[in-house]
C-alpha cells in the first residue's frame, strides 16, 4: 500500500514539474511604470493599460492595447533581448468593465471614435458587446487578437483622430 502511495506522490510531482511554470497573473503598474513603446506613466491611464508578461516572469506595460499591438509585432524594435517566442501571457483593459482581462478573451475594435491617452485607440470589448459598441461608436472593424495584423495598428494610428498628445483628450 505504501509502494502505492509513492508511486502516485512520484508521478504527480513529475507531472507538476512538466506543466508549463510560465502563466503569470497580471499586474498593477506602479506609480513609476512607463509605455515600453512611448514612455507616458501607465498608472495615470488605468482604464486603458495593457501589458506584457514574459516566460521568466519579466513584463512590460503598455498605456493602450494599440501600443501593446505595436510592440508585440516588433518586439526586437523595442527589447533587443526578448522575442515574440518569450511571451507568456497578455492583457489589457476591458472597455466596459475596465477589468484586466487576457488578450485573447476579448474583441479589438478599430477605427472607432473612442479615443485613448495616445488618441484613437485599439479598444478591448467583450464579443457580447461589439455589436453595440461598433454601432455607438462608429467602429471600423472588430478583431479577435489572433486575427489581427500590424496593418491594422498602423491604419489606426492614420485615422486621423487627435488624442492628448495633440492637446485634445476626450
Amino acid at each position: 500500500m505504501l509502494k502505492k502511495i509513492m508511486c502516485v506522490a512520484v508521478f504527480i510531482l513529475i507531472l507538476g514539474l512538466t506543466v508549463p511554470v510560465w502563466a503569470h497573473d497580471p499586474k498593477k503598474p506602479g506609480a513609476n511604470d512607463k509605455c515600453a513603446v512611448c514612455g507616458m506613466l501607465v498608472k495615470a491611464f488605468p482604464k486603458w493599460a495593457a501589458q506584457i508578461v514574459f516566460k521568466d516572469g519579466t513584463y512590460v506595460y503598455f498605456d493602450g492595447p494599440k501600443d501593446m499591438f505595436k510592440f508585440y509585432f516588433d518586439v526586437a524594435k523595442y527589447n533587443k533581448h526578448k522575442t515574440q517566442a518569450d511571451i507568456s501571457d497578455i492583457y489589457v483593459t476591458e472597455y466596459y468593465s475596465a477589468k484586466t482581462v487576457k488578450a485573447d478573451s476579448v474583441v479589438f475594435v478599430i477605427g472607432s471614435n473612442v479615443e485613448g491617452p495616445m488618441g484613437t485607440e485599439v479598444v478591448p470589448v467583450p464579443e457580447s458587446k461589439v455589436k453595440g459598441f461598433m454601432l455607438d461608436h462608429k467602429g471600423a472593424k472588430a478583431l479577435k487578437f489572433s486575427e489581427i495584423t500590424a496593418s491594422d495598428i498602423h491604419g489606426a494610428e492614420m485615422s486621423g483622430h487627435k488624442g492628448m498628445h495633440d492637446g485634445n483628450m476626450k
